[in-house]
């Protein structure tokens, strides 16, 4: 099992608005711009194969883009390069981090120095809800989807473990970046559920009222 004392203190990041991930997750990606293809070159050179994904952060008044301060970890698990020199990966979740800093260097990509503490879960075993209304959470997750016009694999969701459940609807969900964020952050996977209910009843009623109190 990994540890944190496993992990380095400086890893590239790829900030990508609205693309989530989480621990013992996988997110597929399609890279394509120069600076990221030589950030994965860069990584699979490395024993640990980690890019961090971090929500940008626009920061009024000030030039360029600015990053939240949490992020997470994700080991590059597959990879496959199609003939027009993109590469398809597949990330697969390892732990959150906290930004300390930017580091200035010579890559084409950000790095940043980061700090595992506090996250010490995501390395652990899965995890489970134990007041999950899984009956409740899918009528309403039916609702949404009816709303939305989104067809679902019924059978797998009500079989799926639940942090394999709730982790993929934070993942895949068209929300704003800002939730997706809000769901990085939850401490764990209940706060993590009691923010994703939330979000999809916020939208299920038009976006109207305060969301998050």
């Amino acid at each position: 099992m990994i540890k944190v004392t496993d992990l380095p203190g400086t890893i590239p990041v790829f900030p990508l608005p609205g693309a989530l991930l989480l621990p013992r997750s996988r997110l597929p990606l399609h890279i394509f711009e120069p600076r990221y293809l030589q950030m994965l070159d860069d990584a699979l050179k490395t024993e640990g194969r980690l890019v961090g994904m971090v929500q940008p952060n626009e920061v009024a008044g000030r030039g360029g883009t600015g990053l939240h301060t949490i992020g997470c970890a994700g080991r590059i698990t597959q990879f496959s390069e199609t003939e027009d020199n993109r590469y398809l990966i597949t990330l697969s979740g390892i732990s959150r981090f906290r930004v300390v800093k930017e580091v200035d260097g010579f890559t084409p990509y950000r790095r940043c120095d980061v700090i595992w503490d506090g996250f010490e879960r995501d390395l652990g075993k899965t995890e489970e809800d134990a007041v999950f209304d899984r009956d409740g959470f899918l009528d309403l997750l039916g609702r949404y989807f009816e709303a939305r016009s989104l067809s679902a694999d019924w059978e797998t969701l009500k079989d799926a473990d639940d942090e394999l459940l709730i982790n993929s609807l934070s993942m895949m969900l068209d929300l704003d970046p800002e939730d997706k964020q809000a769901l990085l952050e939850a401490p764990s996977l209940s706060t993590r559920r009691e923010t994703l209910v939330t979000l999809i009843e916020f939208d299920l009623r038009g976006g109207e009222g305060d969301m998050l109190q």
